[in-house]
């Protein structure tokens, strides 16, 4: 589970399912404390991931670097790998959203690259500018490009096919990278694999993919 740790910070990366903090029904899974467990200590959290997400998560491990940390975030590069329904263009997602909800709209930007397509899906290249909630998913869905596996922002019948084909049963959302600024003046860089379940989807769709060229008359 750690990625990566000193004395002021620790790294690590989080399952799918698991909510980065305690929520109302104070999770006994949450990965604060499990966290906390690993370490022995009291740890601070710099930022959070979406329950369905996996991936990186970076905790301070003590207030001043916490402080640190959290000045020198939007000078954070993040970058996720994403599945999605249809295949969008390179480009940057400049589209104000709440902060949360029921409050105002405030602005939201996020550059996107196709990395690869198969069939009806692609995999896709997230870095947001900003840190809004649920931001990557709102985006994906405003260019109508849908994060595969989200239940509120997605699709359902491709969300089906992801579970009965593919045998995804997450969202397909997983923190890869994350430069950010440490509190000792250099850069703090972590990368962050696949996990084993998006990389068997993934590599379910390019099967399905080849399978759908070769069966096409004009194939051979």
């Amino acid at each position: 589970m750690i990625l990566y740790r000193d004395e002021r910070c620790v790294v690590v990366d989080k399952p799918s399912g698991v909510p980065t903090h305690r929520g109302w029904a104070d999770d006994d899974d949450a990965l604060l404390q499990q966290v906390r467990d690993a370490v022995d200590k009291y740890v601070y959290p710099v930022h959070r991931l979406d329950r369905g997400a996996s991936g990186i998560v970076l905790f301070a491990l003590d207030k001043e670097a916490a402080a640190a940390f959290s000045g020198a975030w939007d000078r954070a590069t993040k970058v996720y790998f994403a599945i999605t329904r249809g295949h969008p263009k390179d480009q940057t997602i400049d589209h104000a959203i709440p902060k949360a909800p029921n409050e105002e709209r405030v602005p939201a930007v996020t550059d996107v690259k196709c990395l690869e397509t198969f069939g009806r899906y692609a995999l896709v290249e997230a870095r947001p500018r900003t840190g809004r909630l649920h931001q990557i998913r709102r985006h994906l869905k405003h260019i109508s490009c849908p994060l595969i596996g989200d239940v509120r922002y997605g699709k359902g019948e491709h969300n089906r096919i992801f579970r009965t084909e593919h045998h995804l049963h997450r969202l397909a959302l997983h923190a890869t990278s994350l430069t950010v600024p440490h509190p000792d003046g250099t850069d703090l860089a972590v990368t962050c694999p696949l996990p084993p379940d998006l990389a068997q989807a993934i590599e379910s769709c390019r099967a399905a993919a080849a399978r759908a060229q070769a069966a096409r008359p004009d194939s051979t």
